[in-house]
């Protein structure tokens, strides 16, 4: 009997010893106002059973756990964060908040504790709202309704929100509750580990929030805001952020910095949204091609040209020398204006280097190039005095092609005086004595000559001398082109003024 005996008391003890070990490594007891994350093990008609991590298993209340639509969204083996409300020996009694247990000492401990409490916003009142809270009323400033700027008070009543007791006053009956502070702090811990898990260089999906002339705010985080320079929110060329992006739209960002802000405890966030999107100028050697014609937008304008974007992010410049066949070009601004939409002939790409060669001339066409076959010699052609000097008359018989009338020929015509009468601007019919479209030159002559007038006998080439001898400084100068009659004009009479 005493080595039964013996055997049962050691059965005994290995039985407890084995029940303590079952319970090892479970975390400590848990105390009111406590939040843990607790596992379900069974879903009842009315309550669900969570294992709590400690010897004592928890209980809720399944109504409590309903979503919006009243369904119960949670299966077995699901994890959620709830309060402990209260507790004995056999039970922890838990809830999303502390609401509808304890009455006036719980609140008071929910205040001590700073810990939420499920409130019902019953109405709007001077100042506020009006808020259940365990059947007893409390205050709600309508600053502490929410962290935003609160537009519509009405939008609140009626929803079930979570609040902080900031004040707990006569026995309950001066009881005033902030849900900007809860709300506030929730995201001061979001964003402590947002940022210590962030880093600069990576990637992140955030929603624009607000817009500045400067550039546009983005947040990444609940209530943590970056910000996207203007210059890095796409590669093309925009005025403004909302040519790029607009108020909710859903952005891929990267981090480019973190900084100290101005004030204590804020911060600096730089982003950008052109660091992840993709370089234009990578398929440009694929996409365009020398000579074509295409249609851009002027972006910036230059004393020596203006920038045109012909793709997304993609410039090319026209030169002033490639912006008239028909005008001397002294500055962009006399032909095109920022925000314009041109025609241009692409000249040259050079992708290495980044940069595109445009020409607008040659998208309108080059005049001369009709010019053998509309201005034969014998031609009988109207023009429009465009200067007078003292070898002759220059015509401009359409835009772009400007003929001579030379002194030599006014002398033979039958009434000379006629074109002494002449002035800038006036209509003259004359007939086309020689062409030379290589020279870009025309000789004019007067529609009826004296009977015993001599063939000119070459001596309105002799008006051309000085114009030739000036024309190829003029040309280089003035354009880097062929130039035009007015250039070398000027040229001619100043050599003409030496002599």
């Amino acid at each position: 009997m005493t080595d039964q005996a013996q055997t049962n008391g050691d059965q005994e003890q290995s039985f407890a010893e084995l029940f303590e070990a079952s319970y090892a490594g479970q975390g400590e007891p848990l105390n009111l106002g406590d939040k843990i994350s607790a596992r379900i093990i069974t879903i009842g008609a009315d309550s669900v059973y969570f294992d709590t991590g400690t010897k004592i298993d928890g209980v809720a209340e399944k109504k409590e756990l309903l979503d919006a639509e009243g369904n119960f969204p949670f299966k077995e083996g699901d994890s959620i964060d709830l309060y402990v409300v209260s507790k004995t020996r056999s039970e922890i009694v838990l809830s999303r908040a502390l609401a509808g247990a304890g009455g006036l000492e719980m609140l008071q401990g929910a205040k001590d504790a700073g810990l939420p409490v499920d409130g019902r916003v019953k109405e709007t009142c001077k100042g506020g709202f009006s808020v259940e809270i365990m059947n007893r009323r409390a205050f709600c400033p309508v600053s502490q309704i929410d962290a935003r700027y609160v537009e519509n008070p009405e939008e609140y009543v009626g929803q079930t929100l979570p609040f902080l007791i900031t004040k707990l006053e006569e026995r309950g009956r001066n009881i005033v509750v902030s849900r900007r502070v809860l709300i506030e702090r929730e995201r001061q811990q979001a964003t402590e580990e947002f940022l210590a898990a962030m880093k600069p260089g990576e990637e992140l999906e955030g929603t624009v929030v607000r817009l500045a002339d400067f550039g546009a705010f983005v947040e990444i985080a609940p209530g943590l805001e970056g910000m996207v320079h203007v210059s890095e929110l796409g590669f093309a060329r925009i005025a403004k952020p909302d040519e790029a992006v607009s108020l909710g739209e859903k952005v891929r960002v990267k981090v480019l910095g973190v900084e100290p802000g101005k004030k204590p405890g804020q911060l600096k966030i730089s982003l950008s949204r052109k660091q992840t999107m993709s370089d234009p100028w990578d398929g440009v050697a694929g996409t365009l091609k020398e000579g074509e014609k295409l249609t851009g937008k002027v972006v910036r304008l230059a004393d020596f040209g203006a920038f045109v974007e012909i793709l997304p992010g993609v410039d090319g410049l026209i030169h002033v020398s490639e912006m008239s066949y028909t005008k001397r070009v002294n500055k962009p601004g006399e032909i095109v204006q920022v925000g314009d939409e041109v025609s241009v002939v692409l000249k040259e790409i050079d992708p290495a280097k980044r940069r595109i060669s445009l020409s607008m001339k040659d998208a309108e066409g080059d005049p001369w190039l009709e010019a053998a076959a509309k201005y034969a010699p014998g031609t009988q052609v109207t023009g429009t005095v465009e200067k007078r000097e003292t070898f002759g008359i220059f015509v401009t018989l359409e835009p772009g092609i400007t003929a001579l009338l030379p002194k030599s020929r006014m002398s033979v015509a039958v009434d000379p005086k006629q074109f002494d009468k002449l002035n800038r601007g006036d209509s003259v019919t004359l007939v086309v004595e020689d062409l030379r479209a290589g020279e870009r030159r025309i000789a004019l002559s007067p529609l009826e000559v004296r009977e015993n007038a001599q063939g000119n006998g070459g001596r309105e080439n002799d008006d051309w001398k000085g114009y030739k001898a000036a024309a190829k400084p003029a040309e280089k100068s003035a354009s880097g082109g062929m130039g035009n009659l007015g250039d070398m004009l000027a040229q001619a009479k100043a050599m003409k003024g030496k002599k």
